[in-house]
């Protein structure tokens, strides 16, 4: 049964409340990212450690923008693969708070190709997009078997079983992409945007 109520779950996060949500790889856990309590709630629910960084979802490209800096050619390459199965990293701005990025400079962001998960980014604005699991643990592809692993969750969002791969992630901060993880978009494909555009 698919149970989506995006207004409760925005009440909620203005409340400074965790939200399960839908991505186009696995369901994510989702916080205020300028709520820092809230934060600080995402850590302690998955027993994750205050230095392991967290990412970030917003809806638009404009939204990476507010919250890291954008170069030409981060931009065509994010305009061409987002929203999608890729996270890139990027130099932050400094209204993103330490606890979301473990004091460092730089910021995990992405945008999920999910109906649901942009609505309420859309609506309510960037929030964590960290898995949905204990730290290091599996993570569950349905709502089910994830309220059996965390507790302190105020909404699920409900979508049935998910069973994306994971992002590529890319790191743009010193202006060519070091690929960290190959996911369903490829390095030649990341590749040829950056070389021909």
């Amino acid at each position: 049964m698919v149970k989506i109520d995006l207004f409760q779950a925005i009440d909620a996060l203005k409340h400074g409340g965790l939200v399960v949500y839908p991505t186009d790889t696995l369901y994510a856990l989702g916080a205020d990212i300028f709520n820092e309590d809230a934060v600080k709630k995402i850590f302690k629910v998955k027993k994750r450690p205050f230095d392991v960084p967290l990412p970030v979802a917003v809806s638009t490209v404009v939204d990476i923008k507010k919250i890291a800096f954008v170069d030409e050619k981060i931009r065509r390459l994010a305009e061409r693969f987002l929203p999608g199965q890729m996270t890139f990293i990027l130099n932050k701005r400094d209204i993103v708070p330490d606890i979301v990025t473990s004091g460092l400079d730089k910021v995990a962001v992405r945008i999920p190709d999910n109906k649901f998960a942009l609505e309420i980014l859309s609506i309510f604005g960037p929030l964590t997009v960290t898995s949905a699991n204990i730290h290091n643990m599996k993570t569950p592809n349905n709502v089910k078997d994830i309220q059996a692993q965390l507790k302190g969750i105020d909404v699920y969002l409900d979508c049935g079983s998910l069973d994306g791969l994971p992002s590529t992630i890319v790191d743009m901060t010193s202006g060519e992409p070091v690929f960290l993880r190959e996911g369903k978009i490829t390095k030649k494909e990341i590749m040829d945007v950056i070389r021909h555009g």
